[in-house]
């Protein structure tokens, strides 16, 4: 319960910053439209949908951060010709209204409860510095006695405990606005959406496909012709131990060689399926054995996750596995940072190092692999690496169960 009371409150905080953006840009607009009056305020009209989009992506971005994702309707290149007759202008505009009065008294309630709950809770400690008269309770109520200075106190706490139980409600009712009226319009064309999810199961598909194949070759190229040699080398032995008992000690330490090469190659195969850490420690326990493997010293934190889809688990692990290996063969790096955190339904992963930089994405690469998995997730895979560093990778997965 503290903890939702602490990121309620940090939502709200965050609203509260929106929110006053969108009331200084709605006091904008109403300037701008009585000049427009006196025909002098048009001109101003594009910069003002310009500001009025960039405070909208804000929001979103903020809402995107606590897990409520919201695709922003507008195209890459965002004309400002025909605006008033797209739907996406007209709901930035009510949400500036909504938001920018409604976000702004639940922001200002939101901060003020734990403020005045801690003023209260604190005042035995510094009331007599107070001068003669003027301490009272954070109502104004004179308090005089230690009596009533006990019952600021427990005023106090009364105010906590509210802030406690209204916080969350309060912050999911200050975002209700941006969910609803920042979110494309029905009739708005996703087909850029489709086409970009269309895309990205074909990706699936094909790594899908590649994968087997790979899993077919290890089976077929490598643990199969093991468990021939392992089979050809028991009949040996078998005619060796017929023939001469005594001698037969060699061919069976071959072949019980050769079953060991084996199984260690099917042990191979099924880590690269699904690690059977996972399973046994967890993601986190597993990425604590990643980072404890790690040829550069990894310092990994990871914050609460809650229950993971068992896909996201693993191609969580992929991805910083893949991270690690490539930091640890080509950056040079001397540290190694891996954090992980949930925020709603998104899963948010960075890893970072303070190598020299430079890395890029090539077909084959194993950061290229990385967004194959990401991407077959819904997810969103970034990569920044200017030349001489740092490096740092981040992921984001969609986790709801």
């Amino acid at each position: 319960m503290t903890r939702d009371a602490f990121e309620a409150l940090d939502r709200l905080a965050g609203g509260l910053g929106t929110a006053l953006l969108a009331l200084g840009t709605l006091v904008c607009w109403l300037f701008v439209g009585a000049t427009c009056l006196i025909g002098v305020g048009v001109a101003m009209v594009p910069p003002m949908l310009s500001m009025t989009r960039s405070v909208a992506e804000r929001e979103r971005a903020r809402l995107g951060r606590w897990g409520d994702q919201v695709v922003s309707p507008y195209p890459e290149a965002w004309p400002a010709k025909g605006w008033h007759a797209d739907p996406a202008t007209w709901r930035d505009l009510g949400w500036l209204a909504v938001h920018g009065l409604a976000g702004l008294v639940l922001g200002l309630i939101g901060i003020a409860l734990p403020i005045i709950g801690l003023r209260d809770v604190t005042f035995p400690l510094w009331w007599r510095l107070l001068p003669a008269g003027e301490a009272g309770s954070s109502l104004g109520i004179p308090v005089t006695t230690w009596p009533a200075v006990l019952v600021v106190c427990l005023s106090g706490l009364a105010w906590l405990a509210a802030s406690a139980l209204l916080g969350p409600p309060m912050a999911r009712l200050q975002s209700l606005p941006g969910r609803r009226l920042l979110a494309p319009h029905p009739s708005v064309d996703l087909s850029e959406r489709v086409a970009r999810l269309t895309a990205t199961r074909a990706g699936a598909l094909r790594a899908h496909a590649a994968e087997l194949r790979r899993i077919e070759r290890a089976l077929h190229d490598g643990s199969q012709n093991r468990l021939v040699a392992v089979v050809v080398m028991v009949a040996a032995a078998r005619r060796a131990l017929e023939r001469d008992p005594a001698g037969a000690a060699p061919a069976l330490d071959r072949a019980q060689t050769a079953a060991e090469q084996a199984l260690a190659e099917l042990r191979g195969v099924v880590r690269s399926i699904l690690p059977p850490i996972l399973e046994d420690r967890g993601l986190a326990g597993a990425l604590s054995a990643l980072a404890a493997g790690c040829t550069v010293p990894c310092e990994l934190r990871v914050g609460e996750l809650g229950h993971l889809p068992l896909s996201v688990e693993a191609t969580s692990y992929f991805a910083v596995a893949e991270a690690l290996t490539n930091l640890a063969k080509h950056s040079d790096a001397t540290r190694a940072l891996v954090e992980l955190s949930r925020r709603g339904e998104l899963l948010r992963i960075a890893v970072e190092d303070d190598g020299h930089g430079g890395a890029c994405e090539r077909d084959g690469s194993g950061l290229s692999g990385i967004r194959r998995r990401v991407e077959a997730h819904d997810g969103a895979f970034t990569v920044t690496s200017p030349e001489g560093g740092p490096t740092r990778i981040e992921v984001e997965l969609p986790c709801a169960s």
